[in-house]
């Protein structure tokens, strides 16, 4: 019976997992969005949101709590600096899950997972890629409107 197993153990011993998340939380506090399997994201909100709540009081203590789980001082900078002051009136709910679809290779689920507070720059640079296809695509109508508008000016 799995009673008050709360957390994905990922497929990972306990050392590589730990290893795996803080550095999974120091690129996202760092570059604000990454792209991961919806499994470790959903893994990396439960670690990531205690730091961010914990961040917002900047006290010597609160930050050897998140050094000792992060291990990246540029990371707790930026955490201490910048992410804690846009999170200082959000009382939880610090990042967001977006889902991207299936990875190619082995039908893995995809996703960004990002801080709330920053998509206003992110969410205009990133469109998910097309579907691909193996059949050949109909002609749209864009691409058959030049054809026809040379037609009629020969025509004329």
């Amino acid at each position: 019976m799995r009673h008050n197993k709360k957390f994905n153990h990922l497929g990972r011993t306990a050392s590589h997992r730990s290893s795996m998340l803080a550095n999974m939380a120091c690129s996202l506090i760092m570059h604000k969005r990454i792209t991961t399997t919806l499994a470790k994201a959903k893994a990396l909100k439960m670690y990531v949101e205690p730091l961010i709540t914990r961040s917002k009081e900047d006290t010597t203590n609160s930050r050897r709590v998140v050094f000792r789980n992060l291990q990246n001082k540029f990371a707790i900078k930026e955490l201490f600096g910048e992410v804690a002051k846009k999170v200082a009136d959000r009382p939880g709910g610090y990042t967001r899950i977006i889902k991207l679809g299936i990875r190619q290779g082995d039908a893995a689920p995809m996703c960004f997972i990002e801080l709330v507070d920053y998509d206003e720059n992110m969410a205009k640079t990133v469109k998910p890629a097309a579907k691909k296809t193996r059949r050949a695509g109909k002609k749209t109508k864009a691409a058959e409107a030049p054809v026809a508008e040379a037609t009629e000016e020969k025509a004329e």
